[in-house]
């Protein structure tokens, strides 16, 4: 069942089934691949454009071979055009390596061969970018080429020259400003190391580890399993790169059990929909986004990963609160105790899978590169799981592992290129900040409408694209607005970050919560209604970290901090209260709107709407037991 939902909701997973000497190929590739990798980040990377483009040529390579031009065409036999492509998706970015000097000593003088070569790599970019990440990227991609040669006849603000087919192509495939930009380039050094440890923290098991561990501590309270749920997602999120590969991975254990509990298919279906989708703001990997939100902001690795922490814990508090209420709402009761694993067993058996994660933590903290970081642990998952014999790894997993790596990083390669032409087109015609302008001028400069905007625009430009693709496109195109009115520029890439992510479980699209009712059999678009519904927090948080960026460790200090925090968890309370209609009793539709109200007093940051908040919310809670106590007693 997982399998099937993700194959039909992750574009990334439906690859080809080869057998044979294909096979063999296919793994010889990829394991090559790895092993590039591995041995620049040892032993020094190469020249930018250089590593960028084996990076790239190894990617679309792989590709062609994995991702066939039609899905009816046979998932075990190769087809001659796809090795026809597979073969020029290498040669393509060879050209480069081939040519790098002399290419440099033109310095960007493009000639027929070179037009041919360069058109002929954007277009197996595009077709790599259909085939991996899906229709609604390529779209995004083909409406700014096409502006890129419109300008001229575009209205008002938007016109521009017009750039020429050897500008365009000169631009955006033998420069780094375009296909072998930043994207490309974090992808080719940080992101793929990680996913190469992602891979193998799976071989070993550390996935089971989370849901047994998440099933001990929160499987026997109200409504257990969908905060099993919630919790294994938390934990997956460190390292998992997709909502949909989250809700196929966790959502094929918690879905059953929590439909076996009492909860309805759509909501058990939001409940790992959204926590799922929450898995990709969890630091530190946060779908390798934050790797290159600090190549654009310009900060440390770890400023990100530290910015990230207290949004993630309201977001997950938000959930947790969501779940717990429903079941309150349903007297839903958790799973007997002695039919759940013991904690300190699982510990015991497993707990050293989870010693490379802390390690690589401690690593970021003390200043270690995340490469050099990466290497460390990626070593150091292999040496932990040979610590006990019921999780060591042979040396044919070792390997698999190399070639597990290569085959996950491929829908972050194709979609950081395909965002690399993106980016180019914007940086040559100037859109980025007339979108900004547009924007601003919508909302007349006032910033609460200039977020509002912003955040459409965001949920929009994220439906259906990878969380990678999406972050490109949003702080391309949105972030702009939010700088241009002050906001700081942490501030403003987390909020588009954010609503580009959220679209993952907002209809129409929401393509975790479709994944999610795959498992459950409910209705997707109810399923997606409930799931934004749970994840209402992420809609909230962004708002409150731009107009507050002390929550971002922007300027904070550690009491402001603490406070803050403190009194935007029970804030979210009364949110989440209010979104479930229930805290110490049923609520009436008054209530709900109330608890509402002082749940948004009480995330403000300020003593000035904390305390109206408070109040509002011991008022409810206190008017609930009271009807409560009082039902009670009539009915004995």
């Amino acid at each position: 069942m997982a399998a099937e939902v993700l194959k039909k909701y992750d574009k990334e997973s439906d690859t080809m089934l080869y057998t044979g000497v294909m096979a063999k190929i296919v793994s010889a590739i990829a394991i090559t691949f790895s092993v590039f990798q591995l041995y620049t980040a040892i032993f020094g990377v190469l020249d930018a454009q250089l590593q960028r483009a084996v990076h790239l040529g190894f990617a679309l390579a792989l590709s062609y071979l994995l991702y066939p031009t039609r899905k009816s065409w046979s998932r075990t036999k190769v087809h001659p055009l796809d090795v026809l492509l597979s073969i020029l998706g290498a040669a393509a970015p060879a050209y480069i390596c081939i040519m790098y000097r002399e290419l440099a000593m033109r310095a960007g003088m493009v000639t027929p061969t070179d037009m041919i070569i360069g058109v002929l790599g954007l277009l197996l970019v595009v077709e790599a970018t259909r085939r991996v990440v899906g229709i609604p990227m390529v779209v995004v991609v083909l409406v700014f080429l096409t502006y890129a040669f419109a300008g001229p006849y575009m209205p008002g603000v938007l016109a521009h020259r017009g750039l020429s087919i050897e500008q365009l192509v000169g631009h955006l495939y033998f420069t780094t400003e375009g296909i072998f930009g930043i994207p490309l380039g974090v992808s080719s050094t940080f992101i793929f190391l990680f996913i190469l440890f992602g891979a193998y923290l799976e071989s070993t098991g550390l996935g089971k580890f989370f849901i047994d561990i998440a099933n001990a501590i929160a499987g026997w309270a109200s409504g257990g399993p969908a905060k099993v749920a919630v919790l294994s997602s938390a934990l997956m999120g460190t390292v998992s790169g997709s909502s949909v590969a989250n809700v196929a991975g966790t959502g094929s254990f918690t879905i059953p059990m929590m439909k076996k509990l009492g909860y309805r298919k759509e909501f058990a279906g939001a409940v790992e929909a959204a926590s799922s989708t929450g898995g990709q703001l969890m630091p530190p990997v946060m779908g390798a986004a934050a790797f290159l939100m600090a190549e654009f902001v310009g900060v440390p690795y770890i400023d990100i990963v530290a910015a990230a922490v207290i949004p993630a814990i309201l977001y997950f508090t938000g959930l947790w609160l969501g779940v717990h209420l429903e079941a309150k709402r349903n007297n839903l009761k958790g799973v007997p105790r002695d039919q759940l694993p013991k904690a300190w067993v699982i510990f015991k058996e497993r707990g050293h899978l989870a010693i490379p994660l802390v390690v690589i933590v401690y690593l970021l903290v003390t200043g270690y590169t995340p490469m050099r970081a990466a290497l460390v642990a990626i070593v150091l998952s292999i040496v932990a799981s040979a610590l006990r014999k019921s999780t060591r790894m042979k040396p044919i997993e070792i390997i698999k592992g190399l070639e597990a790596g290569a085959r996950n990083v491929l829908g972050v390669v194709i979609a950081c290129a395909s965002a690399g032409i993106i980016i180019g087109v914007v940086t040559k015609t100037g859109i980025g900040l007339k979108l900004a302008s547009g924007l601003l001028a919508l909302s007349g400069g006032n910033l609460l409408l200039t977020m509002f905007f912003t955040m459409i625009t965001s949920i929009i430009l994220g439906m259906g694209v990878p969380t990678t693709a999406n972050y490109v496109i949003t702080s391309t195109i949105a972030a702009p607005a939010l700088v241009q009115m002050g906001v700081p520029v942490l501030a403003a890439h987390m909020f588009v970050f954010y609503f580009g992510i959220i679209a993952d479980v907002t209809p129409p699209v929401a393509l975790a919560a479709y994944a999610a009712s795959g498992i459950s059999g409910g209705k997707p678009l109810m399923t997606g209604v409930n799931a934004s519904k749970l994840a209402i927090g992420a809609f909230i948080i962004p708002y409150i970290f731009v107009m507050s960026p002390m929550i971002l460790m922007i300027n904070a200090t550690a009491f402001g901090l603490i406070f803050s925090t403190v009194t935007a968890i029970l804030g979210m309370v009364g949110v989440s209260s209010a979104m479930i209609g229930y805290l110490a009793d049923h609520s009436k539709p008054i209530e709900r709107v109330i608890l509402f109200v002082g749940g948004i007093l009480m995330i403000i940051p300020g003593v000035e709407t904390d305390i109206p908040g408070m109040i509002i919310l011991v008022a409810i809670m206190l008017l609930q037991r009271k009807r409560r106590t009082s039902r009670e007693a009539t009915a004995a």
